[in-house]
């Protein structure tokens, strides 16, 4: 048994894939996982199973899109990952406000190939690190005015991919090793 973190991508944003967070909680309990908690609004649940984060994301996933009729993609990580991905940190000695600081999921990790091509210019100036399965990137303009969205990633890497902002992940990390 592990505690670990989903994180539902576009839920409950722009008033589509509407979710309730006592219905999702409802809805991992109901396929068993325990001690099930959400944070914000926007799908991130927090619980602990027996099942390896990628088969928790899928049944979750699949649930969603069976009992709720919302079709968006889940990953999942550990707590320890989590704690992992706070403590690499890539990118904290220019990240100076955790709003900004986007740490980036992906459903695999990338080939080295599409990342070493990116010519880190275009893009500035944000910066963009990837650590195995995540890239952090840093938008000193803000969130909405950059260009490495995940969905730029998930063109660019045909992974799967959903970002949360560095308070976020903190936060997430805290329920997961409370309990």
């Amino acid at each position: 048994m592990s505690r670990q973190v989903a994180l539902l991508r576009g839920v409950n944003v722009g008033g589509r894939n509407m979710v309730s967070m006592a219905g999702l909680r409802e809805l991992l309990e109901g396929l068993g996982f325990e001690d099930v908690k959400t944070h914000l609004q926007s799908g991130n649940v927090v619980y602990t199973s027996g099942e390896s984060p990628d088969k928790a994301a899928a049944e979750i996933q699949a649930a969603l899109a069976r009992d709720l009729g919302v079709d968006v993609p889940v990953l999942a990580r550990t707590g320890t990952q989590l704690g992992e991905i706070l403590k690499a940190d890539p990118l904290g000695d220019v990240a100076d406000d955790h709003a900004l600081y986007l740490v980036t999921f992906l459903s695999g990790k990338p080939e080295s190939k599409p990342i070493k091509e990116l010519d880190p210019d275009v893009f500035k100036p944000d910066v963009f690190k990837q650590v195995g399965k995540e890239i952090y990137v840093w938008c000193p303009n803000g969130v909405r005015n950059t260009k490495l969205s995940y969905s730029f990633w998930e063109k660019k890497l045909g992974l799967t991919a959903t970002a949360r902002n560095w308070k976020t992940v903190t936060k997430l990390h805290e329920l997961a090793i409370a309990s």
